[in-house]
């Protein structure tokens, strides 16, 4: 009789799933989301809007409506285009599955998020994590050292890092891009409502950079959308290994409802890294 043990691959029958712990009762903080719900009106009108939703029918592989709304609420830069995706994960998956050439590498700081380790690994590539100084600031000696010995395929610096919250130097974000001119440098800024600070503006001015964004932390986790800018020779490519309707009528209609209001999220952001500051000045 044929086992899992018999067809699975070996490094997945060795792994475990992704660990989400019950977190009932507790105050929640270990996923940092936004915490706050919406309005309580604005709830009510969003429940409206989705209540007319055809649930009968597959969602728009590309809906232009929503990817236009996100280029103009976001800023989006001239000159680039915008890839949807269920949540930063899929992204990740999407961009590893398409780069994933025998023997390519995957390279990032570390500690850093999880999911650029395990989408490299799930693809087949190899992952070279270089650690963050003691006071997680880049190495970035030991960061050029890699990229000139690996020539990795991907590069992703998240800005500001998960899971030490640092905002890497832009002088030393420059020169790992400069060296990095045979690899793609994603720069994920899933934390950027709480940083305050932006590469996006800058996507469409380098050949081998892209942004990756969320909407998650904006208070919107629940429905899984996050996004991927830079110029379409790359997203174009991306887009051929996007699984066909990932991103689902209800996901995109909340989006669609909610950039329409985007205020009340800074606002929620805003709050959030003023309590913030608070926390950290202590009493």
């Amino acid at each position: 009789m044929t086992t899992p043990q018999d067809i699975i691959r070996r490094d997945v029958l060795a792994m475990t799933s992704y660990p989400v712990p019950d977190a009932t009762g507790y105050i929640k903080l270990d996923a940092m989301e936004n915490p706050f719900l919406l309005p309580p009106a604005l709830a009510a009108k969003l429940g409206e809007h989705l209540a007319a939703v055809a649930l009968n029918r597959y969602p728009a592989p590309r809906p232009e409506a929503l990817i236009d709304k996100i280029k103009r609420v976001m800023g989006v830069p001239a000159g680039c285009d915008v890839l949807l995706g269920n949540g930063s994960d899929e992204i990740i998956a999407m961009v590893s599955i398409a780069c994933a050439q025998p023997g390519a590498k995957v390279l990032a700081p570390m500690p850093g998020f999880v999911m650029y380790q395990m989408s490299a690994k799930l693809a087949n590539l190899e992952f070279v994590g270089v650690p963050l100084n003691a006071d997680f600031t880049l190495d970035t000696e030991a960061m050029l050292a890699a990229i000139a010995e690996h020539q990795p395929a991907i590069v992703y610096l998240a800005y500001p890092n998960n899971p030490t919250g640092t905002m890497f130097d832009d002088a030393d974000m420059e020169r790992i891009i400069a060296a990095a001119n045979k690899s793609l440098v994603v720069i994920d800024e899933a934390y950027q409502p709480f940083a305050q600070q932006s590469w996006l503006p800058r996507a469409g001015s380098y050949d081998n950079v892209v942004v990756m964004r969320t909407v998650s932390k904006l208070g919107l986790a629940g429905i899984r959308l996050g996004y991927l800018v830079g110029k379409a020779a790359w997203l174009t490519e991306f887009d051929k290994v996007r699984p066909p309707y990932n991103t689902n009528v209800l996901t995109q209609a909340a989006a669609d409802f909610l950039l329409d209001h985007i205020e009340v999220l800074d606002a929620q952001a805003a709050l959030l890294r003023e309590e913030r500051t608070k926390l950290a000045q202590g009493p």
